[in-house]
């Protein structure tokens, strides 16, 4: 498809697209602490919480680019 493998289309859908993926959903915490009133610490906890399980999905990224170098 237009000159590229599957798997560097594959690639670039795992680290752009799950990335700006991840950026949109971090925008919709923050989203829901504000229109909630949360507070600085009911923020923290909103983040913590759910954006607990993209941790792994970046650490992911960071230990193969340690490896890597």
């Amino acid at each position: 498809m237009f000159g590229y493998s599957e798997e560097q289309i594959a690639a670039f859908g795992l680290s752009f697209g799950v990335g700006s993926f991840i950026l949109y959903m971090l925008f919709i915490i923050g989203q829901l602490a504000w229109e909630s009133k949360a507070g600085k610490f009911g923020t923290f906890v909103m983040f913590l919480g759910l954006a607990f399980g993209m941790v792994g999905y970046l650490a992911k990224y960071i230990i193969r680019w340690y490896l890597e170098r």
